[in-house]
């Protein structure tokens, strides 16, 4: 049995068995290699697709190298950009600061309460968070917190951030039955759906809708009815003007299909045939497998990857880009099949003319995700790059202990935390969760860019009891690359976007915030 510190320098040394590597094919105007050879990113050799489970939990690095062929790892950086400061939103902070004034003492006598065990009771330790009360969710305590208060870590090891309590988080929408029912009643729940649909009804149904109040109300979650229209709007495709939209659509719907008849043909001359290859590979790789190897969404998912890459050649195709279509396309497909769960229907059977234009709405609202967030994909990736150094320097600073263990045993930022960046946690947890947090990062200014950033460092805090028990460098590794999300829901999801709500809430305005 190999040492310790002979598994670290093999691990460095060959970089042909890191676990997975990002492909950049880059279509119309660039030759095809892979940038990564020629910067400091490793590469890992191409292996047989497999599609890797989340819960299950793999005993040996050999085994998870076998069964993953795309865990998008990367080696390390050094000229790697300083954090940037983000500005605020002066009247979410008005209003956050109104609320906690009016609420804090109230609410905190009622955590004591509902957290002291019993005369018979006896708190039970778990890794998962606690519950979201019934009542007014508008107060939860930090992630980080309901971790550190059920360890029997030293009170030194909690840095004081940690002590504090979240930011009012207005109430969450249930999204296809997730939530979990111990949780409220379910009549509880199905009135306060009803009411925040009736508020999301009002709003799309005016002349006029007013974007900054669809992004407010739904910070907290979309109600599936009226998700697909309200994604539209605030990703900037559909006009608020109600009477604007139907030309608008069959403008857009005809623009992408103009795009299909002349670039299509393409995909198999020599320039363009190493991207075509590539995105015809990724895609069986994708999830749910159920919905992805259904032959009618392989051929328009191949079509909106291939006319994206070709009309955009500074960046081209790159591995990562093939995930942000699927929770666009599930989204927009739940407004005509009957099905609650989009991965099991059958998409033969949808009308050819729907299928054509969620197809070109799929194609739009990716591109328009895609335009705030391209330097992620451009030669080197500097976008990730200089995200993974923020989200390093942040946590430094919210979870020294933390950051010191992954320090002390040599795990680096970018061997975990590059697949977060590029694919948006999307391999990271359920496509439920996905599109929960998408209704909040597309009613935040830059949520995709970043707000994200806060996200990822609530993510990673999230287990810091995990990781902090991990004493060796490989089961580190293995465990962030391989988190056991499979059974999170919409309280999980609501629980992170709160911690980095709080998080971009200390830190957005000040950046050198609890900086020694």
């Amino acid at each position: 049995m190999a040492s310790d510190g002979a598994r670290k320098q093999f691990w460095k040394r060959s970089s042909s068995k890191v676990p997975g590597s990002i492909q950049h094919v880059y279509g119309a105007q660039h030759p095809p290699f892979d940038p990564l050879l020629h910067g400091t990113l490793l590469k890992a050799a191409p292996k047989a697709p497999s599609t890797p489970v989340k819960a299950k939990r793999v005993s040996t690095f050999q085994e998870f190298e076998s069964d993953t062929s795309d865990a998008w790892d990367a080696g390390e950086d050094d000229g790697l950009l300083a954090m940037a400061a983000e500005s605020l939103n002066t009247d979410v902070v008005m209003e956050t600061a109104s609320r906690v004034l009016r609420n804090h003492s109230e609410r905190q006598e009622r955590h004591k309460r509902r957290e002291a065990p019993g005369p018979e009771q006896k708190p039970k330790p778990s890794a998962e968070p606690p519950p979201v009360p019934s009542g007014d969710l508008r107060l939860v305590k930090s992630v980080s917190e309901s971790h550190t208060s059920c360890s029997a870590e030293s009170a030194s090891d909690t840095v004081p951030l940690q002590r504090s309590q979240s930011l009012p988080h207005l109430v969450t929408v249930a999204l296809g039955g997730t939530s979990d029912p111990s949780a409220v009643s379910s009549s509880a729940l199905s009135e306060r759906e009803a009411s925040r649909l009736d508020k999301f009804k009002q709003l799309l149904a005016g002349p006029n809708t007013d974007l900054e109040e669809l992004r407010k109300l739904s910070w907290s979650g979309i109600p599936k009815p009226v998700r697909p229209i309200t994604w539209k709007l605030l990703s900037g495709y559909l006009p608020a003007n109600v009477d604007r939209r139907p030309a608008t659509l069959q403008r857009k719907q005809k623009e992408y299909f103009a795009f299909i008849e002349h670039y299509y043909d393409s995909r198999n001359d020599d320039v363009h045939q190493d991207t075509y290859r590539q995105i015809h590979i990724d895609i069986p790789r994708m999830s749910p497998e159920a919905l992805i190897l259904q032959p009618k969404v392989t051929e328009i998912f191949e079509r909106i990857l291939f006319i994206w890459a070709i009309r955009h050649p500074a960046s081209g195709y790159v591995q990562g880009i093939n995930d942000l279509v699927t929770p666009f396309f599930v989204v927009f497909m739940c407004e005509h099949i009957e099905e609650e769960e989009v991965d099991a229907a059958d998409v033969s059977r949808v009308p050819a003319d729907v299928l054509r234009n969620v197809e070109a709405d799929t194609y739009w609202c990716m591109s328009k995700l895609l335009d705030g967030i391209q330097d992620n994909y451009t030669f080197a990736q500097p976008g990730i790059q200089m995200k993974v150094k923020m989200l390093e320097e942040l946590v430094s600073r919210i979870d020294e202990p933390v950051h010191r263990h992954l320090e002390q045993h040599e795990v680096r930022y970018l061997q975990f935390a590059f697949r977060w960046m590029n694919n948006l946690l999307m391999r990271e947890v359920p496509l439920r969760c996905t599109v929960r947090l998408w209704d909040t990062y597309q009613s935040e200014p830059d949520g995709f860019s970043r707000f994200h950033l806060y996200v990822c460092a609530a993510f990673l805090v999230r287990w810091r009891k995990e990781v902090l028990e991990e004493r060796d460098f490989q089961e580190l590794l293995l465990f962030l690359q391989n988190l056991p999300t499979a059974h999170w829901g919409d309280e999980d999801v609501s629980l992170l976007l709160a911690e980095a709500y709080r998080l971009k809430f200390a830190f957005a305005d000040a950046p050198n915030h609890y900086k020694k």
